[in-house]
């Protein structure tokens, strides 16, 4: 255990009692892994293995972005961004060693390098109305627009996606900075575990692969091309035809949307049926948390066609899911 983990563990942030979603908090993020590349071909390397544009990202930008099987299939997905000198994935930290192995094994003669930063960075997750005056210590100048980024000698912060009206950041910085800034921290934001962040991520409805859902979904089935995943005017990459083939040859089936649903326990991979056929699943959970009052909030790929049938359940027989909006406007009509 590292010295942040090791700190986090004594912190004990309430993991099971999130904050509602009108406090602004902070979390540590000890679920996620770094991958960073480097050398003089880490971008063109990752350009032509990843779904998105990574030679044209800019030092003052991230982006999201997927990793695929030759037949379309995620293996993982990624907020990316550069640094002065690499070029740094994030991904769901169980899955981030093999991950990192499997691309690490494509880079053949390029000039490009892996290494693991997760165990030498800590990344706090922020959100809510103080988030920003609480960073301004160490940012006076933060990005003013989601996926905008800010570097200094405190670290990296990213502005995410927003949760309904809720702005959110993440500060990447090492544990020594991390632990010092933390009692800081405590005295205008309320401190929450991690569920909580991952909460705020289903109301943003920003899909993770994790390895429960590893191989489940093409890149659209998740709305990956949806939130600025897919360039489709890149070049190639593994499962580059099938993604193209799903995006251009008629309406895509299939689309993630966001649930809520009153059930003890709600997990990636888990499957979800329609009341008319329940001998046939119609879709899987991708993403699952839970609110302060216990009730859980997930993201839900299912057959689009499925909607109209009837009441969905998680299980064959269990509880009914309630279906609600996408904060985000999908290319197609679902």
């Amino acid at each position: 255990m590292t010295n942040w983990h090791h700190f986090i563990a004594q912190e004990n942030p309430l993991s099971d009692t999130p904050a509602t979603t009108s406090d602004s908090f902070f979390s540590a993020l000890t679920d996620l892994g770094l991958i960073a590349f480097e050398g003089d071909d880490a971008a063109n390397f990752l350009h032509n293995q990843l779904t998105n544009d990574v030679e044209h990202l800019g030092i003052d930008q991230a982006r999201l972005a997927g990793y695929c099987t030759p037949k379309g299939r995620l293996l993982a997905s990624f907020l990316m961004w550069r640094t002065v000198d690499s070029i740094v994935l994030e991904v769901a930290r169980d899955i981030q060693p093999a991950i990192q192995k499997r691309l690490q094994m494509f880079v053949m003669r390029a000039k490009a390098k892996s290494s693991d930063l997760t165990d030498s960075s800590a990344i706090i997750g922020l959100g809510g109305d103080a988030a920003g005056a609480a960073l301004a210590s160490w940012f006076p100048l933060l990005p003013d627009a989601p996926y905008a980024k800010v570097e200094n000698a405190a670290g990296t912060v990213i502005r995410l996606a927003d949760a309904g009206t809720m702005v959110r950041y993440q500060w990447i910085t090492t544990p020594e900075i991390a632990i010092a800034a933390w009692p800081q921290l405590g005295t205008t934001l309320r401190q929450a575990g991690t569920e909580h962040w991952r909460l705020t991520e289903i109301l943003a409805a920003i899909p993770h692969i994790t390895l429960a859902t590893q191989e489940k979904f093409v890149p659209q089935m998740v709305n990956l091309e949806a939130i600025g995943g897919v360039n489709f005017r890149k070049g190639c990459y593994p499962g580059q035809e099938i993604v193209a083939r799903s995006q251009y040859l008629g309406k895509l089936k299939r689309r993630t949307l966001p649930a809520s649903v009153s059930a003890p326990e709600v997990a990636a991979g888990m499957e979800v049926f329609a009341a008319n056929e329940p001998e046939q699943p119609c879709g899987m959970i991708v993403n699952a948390a839970r609110d302060a009052s216990g009730l859980h909030h997930c993201l839900v790929e299912i057959k689009t066609a499925a909607l109209d049938a009837g009441t969905i359940h998680l299980g064959a027989q269990g509880p009914a899911l309630h279906f609600t909006a996408l904060p985000y406007a999908l290319p197609d009509t679902v």
